[in-house]
């Protein structure tokens, strides 16, 4: 094979989409093989190697671990954002018949597992505090394992799925914003608010640099993570101003040509770094018996359970009452795998964690894993059988 044509090959692969899906599930074992083996040391030494960041009286200084999941995840949440924006304004989700189904989804999935949760934890005033973790949905873990076995399965549930992903995504950064932010700096505050208004008026006045978008776009996360609001929503909003049509100096695009640039990045390097990050359980001491514990339980069986129950449910009301309609093509028992396949949380459902209990005793974050791992793998392996012997309808079967 020549250099050109194994270029062409793993271009070809790296787009696939289960292949980010599988990276995240390879860096998690590789995460709870260190962290249960001699190098455990290692493992734990590098996520606290200290970094700086000091220009004149700023002074950002966290250790490794915190700024993948404070700086990196930002920058996935930036792509959320285009994503999402691009979707309303031009996609899947720009007329009102094709919000409907997903948005009962979303709600139902996020409403239901928490509510899980909530009942299980109610008595533990530390351990409510993580009540929206098993709300969130791993769209690249999930679509990962609905592209390997979701070959006959027809197109409309990928969309289904993927619709379902931008709402889920838009509800977690909204829980982030009013139940998770604290101890706000007003100063900060006010300088993030006249970057973000700097952004309104570059895309105002359809400002073609992507460069000066980027800069401001850099202060006001630095205001925002320095505010007590978390700073990857930072993300999120400068990706609100991004103009969708206005073509930038390359004459591109210019939300679609970040997002294309930035997909690769967070596919193949964040959202696998912040999974080795976070993923490493040991597992010295701990019994099966820790698994029903109350916060593992309830974000176990609040994705695993919570999250077909809530979207599968809420879903049949609705086609049932008229206010939607079953995917094209697609089967009810289609359709429940697919449902079960949302219960895998991993990564955001291991990020709101870090933010739920990030000033309590490592104890907790030990059970939150344990919690998120072992119902995104139920949700995995359940819905990955389902979908494997789930028949195509009749009307499929010889059709091109």
């Amino acid at each position: 094979m020549t250099a050109q044509e194994l270029a062409v090959t793993l271009q070809r692969w790296f787009k696939h989409d289960s292949v980010g899906g599988i990276l995240l599930v390879l860096m998690a074992l590789f995460a709870m093989v260190l962290a249960n083996s001699p190098l455990a040391h290692v493992y734990d030494s590098f996520l606290t190697i200290p970094l700086q960041i000091r220009i004149g009286d700023l002074d950002i200084s966290k250790p490794l671990v915190l700024w993948i999941n404070d700086g990196l995840m930002a920058i996935f949440f930036f792509l959320v954002g285009l994503e999402i924006k691009r979707e309303v304004l031009s996609g899947l989700l720009s007329s009102p018949s094709q919000v409907v189904l997903p948005g009962v989804a979303a709600i139902a999935g996020i409403a239901i597992p928490s509510l899980i949760y909530f009942v299980m934890n109610q008595h533990d005033a530390i351990g409510v505090k993580g009540w929206a973790i098993p709300s969130a949905t791993d769209i690249a873990f999930a679509l990962g394992v609905f592209t390997l076995f979701g070959s006959r399965v027809p197109i409309s549930l990928k969309l289904f799925l993927l619709s379902v992903a931008i709402f889920d995504d838009l509800g977690a950064i909204l829980i982030i914003a009013f139940f998770y932010s604290s101890d706000l700096s007003t100063l900060s505050l006010v300088v993030a608010g006249s970057g973000v208004f700097v952004l309104f008026l570059l895309n105002r006045f359809s400002v073609r640099s992507q460069a000066v978008y980027i800069l401001v776009g850099i202060v006001v996360w630095v205001a925002v993570l320095k505010s007590g609001v978390h700073a990857t929503l930072a993300g999120f909003v400068i990706a609100c101003f991004i103009p969708l049509t206005v073509k930038n100096h390359e004459g591109h695009p210019m939300l679609t040509h970040i997002e294309h640039a930035l997909h690769p990045w967070v596919a193949f390097v964040i959202l696998p770094l912040f999974a080795f990050a976070n993923a490493g359980v040991s597992m010295d001491g701990i019994s099966i018996n820790a698994l029903i514990n109350p916060i593992p339980l309830g974000i176990g069986v609040g994705l695993f359970i919570g999250k077909q129950i809530g979207i599968f449910g809420a879903c049949w009301v609705a086609i049932k009452l008229g206010l939607a309609k079953l995917p094209d093509e697609a089967t009810w028992m289609q359709f429940y795998a697919v449902s079960v396949l949302c219960g895998i949380g991993f990564t955001m459902s291991l990020f709101i964690g870090s933010l739920a209990f990030e000033a309590e005793s490592a104890a907790y974050l030990v059970e939150v894993k344990l919690g998120v791992l072992a119902g995104s793998l139920c949700s995995a392996v359940l819905g990955s059988i389902l979908i494997s012997r789930a028949q195509p309808r009749e009307d499929q079967v010889g059709g091109d």
